[in-house]
């Protein structure tokens, strides 16, 4: 963490509004990728996003600059989304198309193409809504998000093994929920 953030999350938490808001600046596109990645419907991760901030709003006087603060972010994020997962608990395909920097990087050069990447995109979706909330969890922030086994453990307060064994578990199910649609 660099000063400018320490300096910004020491001034929020004296509820100085400007200080958070350029804070969250850093944060948001990754904190509505993530609530995006959970339920797949951009109006709903929109709302999600928006009451996290609110809620962190509120609660930022308890980051106690023990870890990173993305860290404690993405644990405030990840345990608003199982949350509100478990609180739905209904799987609406209003939106199955993963989100533009989610698919593959070769241009689609015909309708064939696009239909079978579009039907490809949606089985991914299917599988991953799946896996058990620790296994998505990870799955997630691992090939979605880019993020290191350890900084997962941090996130996710579990040891690295134990993330280990979530990506492992999680790889497994996908492929069998997708060995009908690929080749693995």
């Amino acid at each position: 963490m660099d000063q400018e953030e320490r300096t910004l999350i020491q001034q929020a938490q004296k509820r100085n509004i400007h200080a958070f808001e350029l804070l969250i600046k850093k944060y948001d596109q990754q904190v509505l990728k993530l609530c995006f990645d959970f339920v797949h419907n951009q109006e709903d991760a929109l709302d999600m996003a928006q009451e996290i901030f609110i809620k962190l709003f509120h609660h930022i006087h308890r980051f106690n600059f023990r870890s990173e603060f993305s860290t404690w972010l993405y644990r405030v994020v990840i345990n608003y989304c199982i949350n509100y997962s478990k609180k739905k608990k209904r799987i609406a395909h209003q939106e199955t198309i993963l989100p533009e920097n989610h698919t593959c990087e070769a241009l689609l050069k015909n309708p064939e193409e696009d239909f079978l990447n579009k039907e490809l995109s949606e089985k991914i979706q299917y599988a991953i809504e799946k896996l058990p909330a620790q296994q998505r969890t990870v799955f997630l922030l691992r090939h979605y998000h880019g993020h290191k086994l350890r900084e997962i453990a941090q996130i996710m307060q579990c040891t690295e093994g134990t993330v280990k064994n979530y990506l492992f578990r999680a790889t497994q199910k996908m492929q069998k929920l997708l060995k009908f649609y690929v080749d693995i």
